[in-house]
């Protein structure tokens, strides 16, 4: 199948589990009971909830792939269970070959304790993705336990970053993200890593024809506690996988619907060897990853008789039971912020950065504290007005842009 026809079929295969990426281990659990694939417990996180593997294809060519390591990064979950849909739903030559060729071993939430709180670290407060060594979580003893039971020929690390990461010094946002990972200080090639450096090679082709100059690559310094660095290490060709942001696809649902389409097809060139003659010059050519973005950048705005431009980015603050989220904003930096870009941006030039004290009376349906009323400051909350000539422009309401208010 080619990558249009797995993007057209998508919709029709798409897991209904998900409609956002908050979601726990026993949101999952019925779905993954019922795979008609096999499937097995193969051991509990610290907070002994059960973490799954489910294995598809029984070809001679092990293939290892996990998500959710770090307990808020979903998005690669939930391309996984449209995976599992799509195999279960469909067979034609493409679903043939791969499961002819390859034994696919999928866990597709090794954190679930970090989930069930969408944080990063583990219910021990460590970073599972730091713990390749020490091996102190029990999750972090599982993988290495599967990795030497397997020894996968390929693995996939399966991540999100940051949303203001850029592909290169650009302003475009890095939708996706890759690395071979490095397997010494050298930071060496040998076959494995090149393998690795292949198939990402293979998969950012696709990209480039879907979400043309979205796409970073990570710097490949060693990082001897990772997993990453480690199981390339051991033999394994590891290539790390990483969401980023596509403008307001803050559920992620188009960019799961990539990643859907770029792992079969990675699979794919696993199953049939077509990746052999991509080239090291290809991957060095995807840019660097960079983090040159704001949430919010407003350019040339006046504060205290001069010109500057104003930083601004939005961090999400979970509510009690991690189901939703609500967004704090921060004031970043201000100054000169010429070599940076926003996912937002907006031209000020002529506009002046006031308090909201003389806007109280329109700002009663905000709902703002007497703390919202404040000089705009470097690291508080974003919460300022634009004007011009006294006449109200736009209001910025934790760190959000909106018009100003009809009389």
């Amino acid at each position: 199948m080619t990558y249009q026809e797995l993007f057209a079929v998508f919709e029709e295969i798409e897991s209904p589990l998900f409609t956002n990426r908050r979601f726990k281990q026993e949101d999952i659990e019925p779905t993954l009971k019922e795979l008609p694939f096999e499937k097995e417990v193969i051991g509990q996180s610290f907070e002994k909830r059960n973490i799954y593997k489910v294995k598809i294809g029984s070809g001679k060519i092990h293939v290892l792939l996990w998500s959710q390591m770090h307990g808020n990064e979903a998005t690669a979950t939930m391309a996984i269970f449209d995976i599992f849909r799509f195999f279960a739903e469909t067979s034609n030559a493409f679903t043939s070959l791969i499961k002819e060729h390859l034994t696919l071993h999928f866990v597709p939430m090794i954190n679930p304790d970090g989930a069930e709180r969408f944080i990063r670290r583990t219910a021990q407060q460590i970073d599972m993705n730091r713990d390749a060594v020490a091996l102190v979580c029990p999750e972090s003893k599982l993988l290495k336990r599967l990795h030497d039971e397997l020894k996968p020929a390929f693995s996939f690390n399966l991540h999100d970053q940051s949303v203001r990461y850029a592909a290169g010094e650009t302003r475009n946002q890095a939708a996706m993200s890759f690395l071979a990972t490095a397997y010494d200080k050298e930071t060496s090639w040998n076959k494995n890593r090149t393998k690795a450096m292949q198939i990402i090679c293979e998969m950012n082709a696709i990209l480039q024809s879907l979400i043309p100059d979205k796409v970073g690559r990570f710097s490949d310094e060693f990082e001897p506690r990772a997993f990453g660095d480690n199981i390339q290490k051991w033999g394994s060709s590891l290539i790390l996988v990483e969401s980023g942001g596509y403008g307001g696809d803050i559920e992620k649902m188009y960019l799961r619907k990539l990643h859907f389409i770029v792992i079969l097809k990675a699979l794919e060139s696993i199953a049939s060897a077509s990746y052999a003659n991509r080239k090291l010059d290809e991957y060095n050519a995807i840019p660097l990853n960079t983090k040159c973005l704001f949430d919010l950048l407003i350019r040339n705005a006046e504060l205290d008789g001069e010109k500057m431009d104003i930083g601004i980015n939005l961090d999400e603050v979970n509510n009690s039971n991690a189901t939703a989220f609500e967004y704090k904003s921060t004031v970043e930096d201000m100054g000169d912020l010429s070599t940076f870009w926003g996912i937002k941006e907006l031209d000020a030039t002529g506009l002046k950065v006031e308090s909201l004290k003389g806007f109280s009376e329109i700002l009663t349906p905000y709902k703002l504290t007497n703390e919202d009323f404040g000089r705009l400051e470097i690291e508080k909350k974003a919460n300022f007005a634009l004007t011009k000539i006294g006449e109200l422009h736009h209001l910025i309401l934790n760190g959000e842009l909106f018009p100003a208010p009809e009389n």
